[in-house]
């Protein structure tokens, strides 16, 4: 097979699957990695996809966010998200205090969170903080402020709480990570409660799906090295995690369930 009409098998592939992986090149075309991955470097420079940690995805995909529901019961969980919060986690030690991130990632966190050891939990989510009533070895505190609809609380109230407190480890999520502008969120009260959390914090964990980083949103909350760690997953941008690495920044790509 001419490499030409290898390219444009690839690229259909991308097209009608939203991605491809290095794995399915090799084993379907019996070239090897470096080769697959140099099929994907022409790609990417043509404009057909986007490299990632595994394989490629289409360039559509690249501003694709999983569906939002605060419904936590009825909550779809994807397997990148449950494997992010897995890893993360499992960095929780004893007596650390921690700032738990509120939403689908701190909901996703609750499953994993460790039942052997004492700790303490800071979270700004009342339905996170409901769930984490049968914690006997856990001690919560939950921000105080007005409510969102989506149950987590980021007003100036809820900011002057957190600004009272000191974090072992704080685990933040936002709508978009560039090595260019850093993490950024959709509105100012959620960049100014999180920056607040982080200045407080020792260590600093994002957790972060592959569909937002290479997105820049509305408000810039930090510099992508302000954070020690980074957890993402298989589909990351290959571009943006060299850049973001090239900082200093440790980062943990999870591994797609077999």
């Amino acid at each position: 097979m001419f490499i030409e009409e290898r390219h444009q098998k690839i690229s259909d592939t991308i097209k009608r699957n939203g991605k491809i992986t290095i794995a399915e090149i090799t084993s379907k075309y019996g070239i090897s990695d470096e080769s697959a991955r140099r099929d994907l470097r022409l790609l990417e420079q043509k404009g057909i996809c986007k490299r990632t940690h595994g394989g490629a995805i289409s360039i559509g995909q690249v501003n694709v966010r999983p569906p939002v529901d605060r419904n936590f019961d009825d909550m779809p969980i994807f397997d990148n998200y449950r494997e992010i919060s897995r890893i993360a986690a499992g960095k929780i030690r004893e007596n650390d205090t921690v700032y738990l991130t509120g939403g689908s990632f701190g909901h996703i966190m609750v499953s994993f969170l460790p039942r052997d050891i004492h700790y303490t939990v800071v979270v700004n989510s009342v339905d996170i903080g409901k769930e984490l009533r049968g914690f006997e070895n856990i001690d919560v505190y939950i921000a105080g402020g007005k409510m969102r609809q989506s149950g987590s609380l980021v007003d100036s109230l809820a900011n002057e709480f957190v600004s009272r407190l000191h974090f072992d480890l704080c685990f933040i999520t936002g709508a978009g990570l560039t090595a260019e502008f850093g993490l950024s969120n959709g509105t100012d009260e959620t960049a100014t409660f999180q920056r607040t959390v982080i200045k407080n914090s020792r260590s600093k964990c994002l957790v972060i799906p592959s569909s937002k980083i290479g997105v820049d949103s509305f408000i810039k909350v930090c510099d992508a090295d302000t954070f020690d760690s980074i957890i993402t997953d298989w589909d990351c941008m290959e571009d943006q995690i060299a850049a973001i690495e090239e900082k200093g920044v440790e980062i943990t790509v999870v591994e797609e369930p077999k």
